[in-house]
Parts: C-alpha cells; structure tokens; sequence
C-alpha cells in the first residue's frame, strides 16, 4: 500500500478535529440569544399598530388606562419605584404628564410660566430632567436636627462632678406653597410626626413660618415668629443638598439668629413673617428690648425621613445606641 492512500484530505481533517473537539466544550445553547433584538412592550398611547402579546397576568387583567390613572396618582418617588418593576412600567412612567405635574406642584410658588421658562431654557424641554436635577425641598416626609449638649448634675451621694447628655431635635415639614411647621422637642420622631401638621393644636408647641428657595445657590430663607407679650423671630438659612442626584434628603444649617419685632411690624404680616424680615442684618433688632443673638451651638445638619420610614427611623432609638448607628 502506497503512502499516497493513507492520506487524508486537509477538509476531513478539520472536520474531525471539530468533531472532536465538541467533546471537551461544553454545549452553551443561551450564547444564540446573544445579539437578538427583543422588542418591548410598546407604553401607554404608542402610535405603533402592530399586535402584541403580554404573557404577564397583571398587564392582561389591568388595561393601560387604568395603569395609566394608578400611577397618576403614585408620589414620583413611588414612581421611581415602580419603574424598577418590568420594562413596560418603566416606559410607562417616563410619560411626561407625570412629572409635568410634579414639577408644577412642587415649585408652584414659581408659577407656570416661569417654570416652562426654566423648563425649555436649562432642562431641554425634559420634566422628568428638571425634576432630578433642579434643587427643591421635599414634602413627603420630616427634616430632622438631632443635637445634644453636655448638662451638670446635682452630687449626689458618691458622685462628685455629675454631668448629663441632653438630646434634642430640630423638626421641619415644608409645604409647596411656601409655608413650613417648626418645632424643637426631646420627643421622638415617631411621636412628633403623627401632629406635625397645620391641624395640631397649640399644646403641641408647633410654629409656623414662610420660606423661599434661591435656585442659583441651593439656599433657603425661613423665618418663624414665637408670638407673646415679647413677640421674637428666628430667622434661619440652609443649603440644600443630597447623597445622590434628586434626593434633597440633607439640608446645612448656615446661620440662627433670633431678633425682637414690633407688635406694628406683626399685627398684619403674621403669615408671611419672612417678608417683615427680609433684608434684616444678622445683628438688626426692632425692639431694643430683645436684642439680636447670632446661635453656634445646635448647627446640626438636617435629614430628611420619608413618613413611610419614620417607625423604622434609627432617630427612634436612644442617645447611646444612636450613636452606635451613626458613627458605627
């Protein structure tokens, strides 16, 4: 037998080597999913006419116009939420008319007008971009100061030098027409936000005031009026901030000063008390009896708790395990 008939042609000779090879790969049958284009579910009002099947049970019992009405009347952060569930969720609440109405509502003291001035100048014409990335306080929840200071004790006993750790809270609910509740307590924050509201009576200690957001600088003006015989405003600026992009959920406590007004002064501009204020030196008083007083201690920042967290808020627990939260 010649040489010549043991040879084997160069295209069976790849193709064994092929063939062998198989037995040593594993077979990956999910790598020909790879590069197929999968179509979504078209959102509520598409133009598209083309039939589509949704196997999911919720989008065959539910029709896009009451989906459509269920998220209208979501909170936009339950929003975002809901955008995490499926993809044609998601779709559907980038519907514009949903965060056009969150916008106008949140900075409804601006006014339509200059909102779509705003809108169509540093947005792009995108509400659900002006909403993430324009600055505004939050009404869904509490912005919460907790302080403390270092109190001497009485000796008792075998104790010479007592000393106590005394633990308060700042408290501040905003409302989107420019109004907002204050209140400095050593109650918890579960308890305080079950009347921080305009219905709570005068026993519960709340103050109200006006406040303004500057949008160049994040900065907010408030002032609050304790009313009396000797009538005193606590002016207060802050500078919003967030942890990530649209949270607003920290606010700087810049400055604290509390001055005297005359009864003329708040006989007639008790609901807007800021515009009496407005333009006040930090060491400007009108009543020479109660002088103006700039505050350094209790400067602690601000957080914001959304009321569905305020039972779980760590702001519950006591001082010494607080702590263990917050620095630990």
């Amino acid at each position: 037998m010649t040489s010549d008939a043991l040879s084997i042609p160069s295209e069976l000779e790849s193709a064994l080597r092929l063939r062998t090879v198989q037995y040593f790969i594993t077979k990956r049958p999910w790598l020909d999913l790879y590069g197929v284009h999968v179509r979504p579910v078209p959102p509520f009002g598409s133009t598209s006419r083309k039939p589509h099947y949704d196997p999911a049970l919720i989008h065959r019992c539910l029709p896009d116009e009451l989906l459509f009405e269920v998220f209208a009347r979501m909170m936009p952060y339950d929003l975002g939420r809901a955008a995490c569930v499926c993809r044609k969720w998601r779709y559907t609440v980038r519907n514009p008319v949903f965060w056009r109405n969150a916008c106008l509502k949140a900075w409804q003291t601006a006014g339509v007008i200059e909102n779509y001035k705003i809108l169509q100048s540093n947005y792009d014409g995108s509400w659900r971009k002006m909403w993430l990335l324009r600055s505004r306080v939050r009404t869904d929840g509490l912005y919460v100061s907790r302080n403390t200071y270092i109190r001497a004790g009485i000796t008792e006993w075998k104790i010479t030098n007592p000393v106590h750790i005394v633990c308060y809270f700042r408290y501040i609910r905003f409302y989107p027409s420019g109004r907002f509740l204050y209140k400095n307590s050593s109650q918890k924050l579960k308890d305080v936000a079950k009347y921080m509201n305009f219905k709570a009576s005068k026993s519960d200690s709340l103050y109200r005031g006006t406040y303004t957001l500057s949008m160049s600088d994040d900065k907010i003006e408030a002032a609050v009026l304790y009313p009396g015989t000797r009538p005193t405003v606590l002016r207060i600026r802050l500078r919003l901030r967030g942890t990530a992009i649209g949270a607003n959920n920290r606010m700087d406590l810049l400055s604290l000063v509390t001055s005297g007004v005359n009864d003329e002064e708040i006989s007639s501009t008790e609901e807007d008390i800021l515009g009496v204020v407005e333009g006040w030196e930090d060491d400007e008083t009108h009543n020479p009896d109660i002088p103006a007083v700039s505050h350094k201690r209790g400067m602690t920042p601000f957080v914001f708790v959304p009321f569905e967290e305020v039972e779980q808020s760590v702001l519950n627990l006591p001082p010494e395990k607080m702590d263990y939260y917050v620095t630990g």
